[in-house]
């Protein structure tokens, strides 16, 4: 059956984790290329994380902070062969998909610190390979067309850029306050404009509308992400 404009899908619960370590140059941020579905040699970039399972959901209750922790630990296991603790992890972030998308998914970020050097050992079928990279050589290379970021993925390395540590990093972040980004997305003569809550053009979808900055561009050069205030 077709899904019509009117109905949008509901988005599928799921978590996501910024796993982030102190490189000798300072902050890094593990990244993890999806396999290509097309045949091609490599998909998106992307934190580790995926939808809520039904085993991630055994002896919830009605809470489902829980299942949402336990996704996050599973899929990053699966993924990237790393055990975390689900108490180390820091709630810093929501994300749900646009109602236009025909795949929605209401994704919860959280960020923690790798504990012990341990290997990273991606899982060869869902993800082809890993990175571990300083933000701003993240968002460098993905303007220059060579690391393809998602809009989550890439406003959430910004946000890290302005940290040397993981421990400032997580300091920050745990100080709130907690955003859900619900975009709504403009046409612009070059691209698109995703405005986020809080940007003054974001109820009337109107990027022109002086005030307030939260929003990201996707033009010709690459993305960038705005906020003020």
């Amino acid at each position: 059956m077709t899904q019509s404009l009117e109905t949008p899908s509901k988005p599928q619960l799921s978590a996501t984790v910024v796993v982030l370590r102190d490189g000798t140059a300072g902050l890094e941020v593990l990244l993890l290329q999806r396999t290509a579905r097309d045949g091609g040699t490599g998909g998106a970039w992307v934190f580790p994380g995926g939808r809520v399972e039904d085993i991630d959901r055994e002896g919830e209750g009605q809470d489902p902070v829980d299942a949402l922790q336990r996704a996050a630990v599973r899929e990053t296991r699966e993924e990237a062969g790393l055990v975390l603790d689900g108490d180390s992890l820091l709630y810093i972030a929501r994300w749900i998909t646009p109602e236009i998308a025909v795949r929605r998914f209401d994704t919860y970020f959280y960020a923690t610190r790798l504990v012990d050097e341990a290997e990273v050992v991606v899982d060869g079928d869902e993800i082809r390979t890993h990175r571990w990279l300083r933000p701003e050589e993240a968002l460098r290379e993905s303007r220059r067309g060579d690391l393809r970021l998602a809009p989550p993925t890439f406003v959430t390395t910004d946000w890290l850029i302005p940290h040397e540590s993981v421990e400032s990093a997580l300091a920050l972040l745990a100080q709130g306050p907690i955003v859900t980004f619900r975009p709504r997305i403009c046409a612009v003569s070059d691209g698109a404009c995703m405005l986020y809550p809080g940007d003054a053009g974001y109820e009337e979808r109107d990027p022109d509308l002086p005030g307030l900055r939260h929003r990201l561009w996707s033009l010709g050069d690459g993305m960038r992400y705005e906020r003020t205030g």
